[in-house]
């Protein structure tokens, strides 16, 4: 199980983003299209984020959107890997 102890909150929503563009981060990282240390860098980013509430409101309200926002730091790099 991939996951991260020290933000929970950041690795929630860096999932969150990533199927909303259709990318399951764990199993990238098991079939290795997806490094463990590029994953860390995502959930680093959003973990820096200021708009952690804003983030998880529109996560909620998301339904179902194909298309991250445009105010998430780990659009293009997520987005990329959707590929």
């Amino acid at each position: 199980m991939i996951g991260y102890a020290d933000s929970p909150k950041a690795w929630w929503l860096t999932r969150g983003m990533a199927r909303i563009s259709g990318v399951n981060l764990p199993r990238a990282v098991v079939e290795g299209w997806l490094q463990r240390s590029e994953l860390e860098r995502l959930v680093a980013r959003c973990a820096a984020c200021t708009r952690g509430e804003l983030c998880e409101t529109w996560l909620m309200k998301s339904g179902n959107a194909r298309s991250m926002p445009g105010f998430c730091p780990n659009k293009a790099e997520i987005e990329a890997l959707s590929a």
